[in-house]
């Protein structure tokens, strides 16, 4: 940055802050429109998109699905984050962050929102009894990775993520330091998963799922394209960790529901039923070219 910039004794909200995802920032809460939500004929309403984090959730309902879980069943309803969605009344009553994923649960007696996507693995790996450890000292770390997760992942997207790939102009300060920061904590995982199959030492629980959604994909040159530049490759622990993971269906499923980019045989735009994999692909519902 070769411009020094003096903030002012009070900041104010007089201009878009530029880049990728200008139009939706804004430094208010609340909803910008009247809109209700959806509800489909499952128990479980989400209402997400394939970003990391919403990745986290779907990736659990389908391992959930695949342990033998049927009650986990659920709708999977688009949220289009570069339209506004997730401003919406409907959105902001489950969600008053107005983030993705969000959860309505209709199994209850009157139905529970869950929000924050760790809070959602929690919820639905308690009610399920499933990939979350009952051991005395599993538990606990298990819930300590899941946390590192939820505090560590904000440096890589909204810190790395927002400077390398989203910002209007590249800046070296911010981008270096950032950097800096995600190579450690891949350095953290690594050095974990050098001695411990899983991060719970061999069993697979929702602290892998919830990494897996970031450092996993990350390690696997899924996200900002930044591969190359943060030499992903040589946190041999981690990529192999990331490429066990990867090759389970129900992540493979997971990682397709309210996908709305890449290629289209993996996009599952909204997920109502398990046949859907099979005939809602948009490859299948988009006319071919020519």
């Amino acid at each position: 940055m070769t411009d020094t910039y003096t903030p002012p004794k009070k900041w104010t909200w007089n201009k878009e802050s530029g880049g990728k995802f200008a139009s939706i920032n804004r430094p208010i809460a609340g909803p910008t429109h009247d809109k209700d939500l959806p509800v489909g004929k499952h128990p479980h309403q989400l209402y997400s998109l394939a970003t990391p984090n919403g990745v986290k959730v779907t990736v659990l309902f389908e391992e959930l699905l695949a342990a033998g879980h049927p009650d986990a069943e659920y709708d999977a309803w688009l949220i289009n984050i570069g339209e506004g969605d997730q401003f919406s009344s409907g959105f902001v009553d489950v969600n008053p962050n107005s983030k993705i994923p969000a959860l309505m649960d209709h199994s209850t007696g009157a139905p529970t929102r869950v929000f924050e996507s760790g809070a959602i693995l929690l919820y639905l790996a308690e009610k399920f009894g499933s990939f979350l450890p009952t051991d005395a000292s599993a538990r606990p770390e298990m819930l300590s990775w899941l946390f590192w997760q939820m505090g560590s992942a904000p440096y890589l997207g909204g810190g790395f993520g927002h400077f390398y790939a989203y910002a209007p102009e590249k800046w070296e300060y911010p981008i270096d330091r950032f950097a800096m920061e995600v190579k450690r904590q891949l350095d953290v995982l690594d050095r974990r998963l050098s001695e411990n199959t899983y991060l719970v030492g061999e069993e697979y629980t929702i602290a892998d799922m919830a990494n897996w959604a970031w450092y996993g994909q990350l390690a696997l040159g899924r996200l900002y394209e930044a591969g190359e530049f943060l030499d992903v490759e040589n946190y041999e622990n981690v990529q192999r960790w990331a490429k066990e993971i990867d090759a389970r269906e129900p992540v493979k499923r997971g990682r397709m529901v309210n996908r709305t980019f890449g290629d289209a045989k993996f996009q599952l735009h909204e997920r109502h039923d398990a046949g859907d994999f099979e005939t809602k692909t948009q490859d299948k519902l988009e006319p071919e070219e020519g």
